[in-house]
């Protein structure tokens, strides 16, 4: 008894390489269709459903149209009839070989070539949902997708073959969507007081910006502050940390006196109006850097040094007043309650030790 009890498919290698290995079996099986038509000189071959899945028993259905479309799409053959799922039959001839009209078949109301509008109250196949499910994707989801899928196609009013791979191609897109915006939540955190940029961005701005480390370093309770104000969370704390820098920077170095020689400080010193305009980048008001004038003019005209720079010798200052004065701030309620029999504390250390422990525009 012979082990192979049926005719073998014998499939071209080449072909397979240039067209897929489904479309070359159906197409070799296409043409031995064609080669035992009985149809006369007319070009176009008639298959019933039963004959194809008889003699290709191992697809099903909408494998045979899904395969027969790719084949048209390649321009291989010709296709005249309903897809073989509606149709129960698959009308095609070989491409270079369509001279005679193609027959007249019955088809459902709006079809153009086998296409169709989608019903207004067109529902997916159970076959749809279980293509779905292999993406471990919920009907719900899909549900959730389908009112908004059939009135966009409506509107459209544009036919289609497969309403039901259109609509997976859909929910697909979506669904990834949505796992890409879980992804980023979940690497998304709210800003907190320890936070510092991280080795890469403080090289990005030394290195790449020419920023001054100290300049850095003083941006950085300002940016801690105002984000956590305002309690949003980030999973690009440090590119946001960047911008803010380079934006500060800009307006830093523009703002700056333009004669560097080093000169004692004024009688009548006062501060540039840029400067308050860098200073109001960091969320520090001109009001509060106006209370601070006084006493740096009066600390530095007694010391008698000189600098290329007060507006920033001043600018320093203002900053580092202003984190302490917000981290005062954001003492607990307990703890400033029990310091009310001692002295109110308005520094940790003295205005000197503020002035002098780092030397910039250096």
């Amino acid at each position: 008894m012979s082990l192979i009890p049926e005719k073998p498919l014998i499939i071209s290698p080449s072909l397979a390489a240039t067209l897929g290995l489904e479309e070359a079996v159906l197409l070799q099986m296409l043409g031995e269709f064609r080669d035992h038509a009985e149809n006369g000189q007319s070009s176009w071959i008639e298959i019933s459903l039963d004959q194809l899945t008889r003699f290709l028993p191992f697809w099903q259905t909408r494998d045979i149209q899904r395969i027969a479309q790719s084949l048209k799409d390649k321009g291989v053959i010709a296709l005249s009839s309903a897809p073989v799922t509606e149709s129960g039959q698959l009308c095609f001839a070989l491409e270079g070989q369509t001279s005679n009209p193609a027959p007249i078949h019955s088809a459902p109301p709006n079809n153009a070539g086998g296409a169709r509008l989608i019903a207004s109250q067109w529902l997916p196949g159970e076959d749809t949902f279980r293509q779905l499910a292999q993406y471990n994707i919920p009907r719900d989801f899909a549900l959730q997708l389908l009112p908004e899928f059939v009135t966009y196609w409506r509107e459209r009013n544009e036919p289609s073959y497969s309403w039901e791979s259109k609509f997976i191609k859909r929910v697909l897109r979506e669904w990834r969507e949505q796992e890409s915006d879980i992804a980023r939540q979940k690497q998304a955190s709210a800003m907190h007081a320890q936070w510092r940029p991280s080795q890469d961005a403080m090289e990005i701005l030394i290195k790449q910006a020419g920023i001054n480390a100290n300049f850095i370093e003083d941006a950085i309770p300002e940016f801690i502050l105002y984000w956590r104000e305002r309690g949003e969370s980030s999973s690009a704390w440090n590119s946001k940390f960047i911008n803010h820098v380079r934006h500060q920077w800009a307006r830093y170095t523009n703002a700056m006196e333009n004669d560097t020689r080093p000169k004692p400080l004024p009688d009548d010193w006062q501060p540039s109006e840029s400067l308050y305009e860098v200073l109001a980048l960091a969320n520090i008001s001109k009001a509060f850097a106006i209370e601070q004038v006084a006493e740096f003019v009066l600390y530095w005209r007694e010391s008698g040094q000189v600098y290329g720079s007060w507006n920033t010798r001043f600018l320093q200052h203002v900053k580092r007043r202003w984190a302490r004065h917000c981290n005062l701030q954001q003492e607990s309620q307990h703890e400033r309650l029990q310091s009310t029999d001692q002295p109110v504390r308005t520094r940790d250390r003295s205005l000197e030790e503020d002035l002098s422990d780092r030397s910039w525009a250096q």
